[in-house]
């Protein structure tokens, strides 16, 4: 991977063949498949909103019938995303469903790509080769992955300035991940531990704007219906009832690996401790903003049970932020793994979303258990500073100055 920056035209040529790929899944899939894969069930809620009855979305068995009706298909996963991505998806519903498709897929492919782009900079070549299986997964199954991955992009962008529009931003990209909450909370450990106030305050206006927004819309009853459709997703993820052969978290690989539903609950928690315990070592340890950052978007995965494969996209901007101090602070066989291992488990999600005979096991949960391990080694092996010369360090305040 990294031979390729020695080569400004075989980076071009890289990024030239991918992106011509991506562009041609994404005709074809919108084409061939107009409302296959998880997209499917986006649209029908869409659908939903303009009807005036979305809390039928949160109740699984009207949620099946629903999507039988409209997509002839049957789609037993629950809907459990809160109700501003349910208003985010309304204006699909107003177009033919091969349209709404193509609009979703190729708006988050280059709202992702930009972000990615503007990141990863020189890097740009091998962080897309490494992705690629990440990035065609959300394509072919019409998943968000990009979505958010794009917004954690953006809260790290602009995380890093200290100007006050630069802080409002990076607080309106968190804000915006209320859509998947779980995901955004290393990056808050982030802002907390930096003291970025101006990010924190916009983003909990902009949850509670939205919040109060989609009460006057669908009504205060949709919030107890939501919370009901959690809880049973709860239940359903305890009884293995979920495609644990995609999920990407510790507790799907402890589950699969033979141990009970408390257990591979509390190795979650301890994976989710770990992990948010690597933000706050990267920022004690005076870690450039941009590699503790990426950090807090590697491990974002890491916290929730409830983590999938085409989540991927998340590690990506992580894996562009992390590049730069990267081939300094870890060995080439220490780069060699994860580069290994974030391609490998979007490989791997790809094919076995596909080929029944793979579909066994959580490989990528695993694979992201020994990506924790080598980060936290990286973290906490004895050196004066982590900190590049190029760009300067977080630094916790001293205590003593807290009150200034």
């Amino acid at each position: 991977m990294e031979q390729i920056l020695s080569l400004p035209s075989k980076r071009t040529l890289y990024v030239r063949v991918i992106l011509t790929t991506l562009t041609t899944l994404t005709v074809f899939k919108a084409n061939g498949f107009p409302l296959a894969g998880d997209f499917g069930a986006f649209y029908v809620v869409a659908k939903r909103v303009w009807l005036g009855d979305l809390d039928l979305a949160y109740q699984i068995e009207a949620f099946v019938k629903l999507q039988v009706e409209v997509l002839g298909a049957r789609h037993s996963a629950s809907w459990t995303y809160p109700p501003q991505f349910d208003m985010l998806l309304a204006p699909l519903a107003l177009m033919p469903g091969w349209a709404a498709n193509l609009l979703f897929t190729a708006g988050t492919l280059a709202f992702y790509l930009m972000t990615l782009r503007a990141i990863a900079g020189n890097n740009f070549a091998p962080v897309l080769v490494i992705l690629f299986p990440a990035i065609a997964l959300n394509i072919l199954t019409g998943q968000n992955g990009l979505l958010t991955g794009a917004l954690i992009g953006l809260v790290c962008i602009n995380a890093k300035k200290r100007q006050l529009s630069g802080q409002m931003l990076a607080g309106l990209a968190l804000g915006a991940m209320i859509i998947k909450p779980h995901l955004a909370i290393a990056a808050g450990v982030y802002l907390l531990a930096t003291r970025r106030w101006a990010a924190i305050a916009t983003a909990a206006i902009v949850v509670l704007a939205s919040s109060l927004v989609c009460t006057l819309v669908f009504g205060p009853q949709i919030w107890i219906t939501w919370l009901g459709a959690i809880r049973e997703a709860a239940s359903f993820l305890e009884r293995g009832m979920y495609p644990l052969y995609r999920m990407i978290s510790g507790y799907a690989a402890l589950y699969t690996a033979g141990a009970s539903a408390t257990g591979a609950f509390w190795g979650q928690t301890i994976m989710a401790g770990l992990a948010l315990l690597a933000v706050v070592l990267a920022v004690v340890r005076r870690a450039s903003p941009s590699f503790a950052l990426g950090i807090s978007a590697m491990v974002s995965v890491m916290i929730s049970p409830y983590a999938y494969d085409y989540d991927l996209p998340i590690v990506g901007i992580g894996l562009a932020l992390l590049l730069p101090d990267l081939t300094r602070l870890a060995s080439a066989g220490e780069r060699s793994i994860i580069y290994g291992l974030v391609m490998l488990t979007g490989t791997y999600g790809l094919l076995s979303t596909f080929l029944a005979p793979l579909q066994i096991g959580a490989r990528g949960g695993l694979a992201m258990i020994a990506l924790l391990v080598l980060l936290l080694r990286i973290l906490l092996r004895k050196q004066p500073t982590l900190a590049s010369s190029s760009e300067p360090a977080e630094i916790l305040p001293h205590p003593a100055r807290v009150l200034e």
